[in-house]
């Protein structure tokens, strides 16, 4: 894996001007700063930055990435050294299909998508809510069962809370 200890290589007085974009450029001035290496300006690129040949171009889990657009590229790749980009121009139903296949052979997939599984179908949705809508009613019920039991522990009428307070005053004397 790459040692990521590289500075943010800036063109310099990017952070100064909107015009200056902060793409990487020499500095080539007489006079400046960044080229004579003063201390508090950014570092310039030099030859000692590089990565390792053993990881240079190698995606972040160490392994080497190919572009696919179709299952016959697949020939020949090795999923432990290997991690598969589908290609942005292939369409919905030859990526779901590319999909199941880089699953069955366990490769790592850069760019699976948010819908990794299948298109929903106008079914199951519904399938889905009536039975959920269901369980919340009888949970719903069953919480108003509750209550009404917790109520009824307590005295219903002014009578019997009268009668409840001047059995406290007697126990109390």
């Amino acid at each position: 894996m790459a040692n990521n200890n590289k500075p943010a290589f800036i063109r310099q007085e990017s952070w100064r001007y909107k015009r200056v974009k902060p793409a990487w450029r020499r500095a080539r001035g007489v006079t400046s700063k960044m080229r004579k290496e003063e201390a508090g300006w950014p570092a310039k690129v030099k030859v000692g930055y590089g990565t390792a040949a053993a990881t240079r171009g190698l995606h972040p889990r160490g392994l080497q990435e190919r572009l696919i657009h179709r299952l016959s590229e697949l020939e020949g790749l090795d999923p432990k050294i290997h991690i598969v980009r589908i290609s942005a121009r292939v369409g919905e139903r030859k990526r779901l299909t590319l999909l199941d296949e880089l699953r069955q052979r366990n490769f790592h997939i850069a760019n699976p998508g948010k819908k990794e599984e299948r298109p929903v179908t106008p079914e199951e949705p519904e399938a889905e809510e009536s039975p959920s809508s269901e369980q919340t009613q009888v949970t719903s019920a069953t919480s108003e069962t509750e209550e009404v039991t917790e109520e009824s522990s307590e005295p219903e009428t002014m009578e019997e809370s009268g009668e409840h307070e001047t059995d406290e005053e007697e126990e109390d004397k």
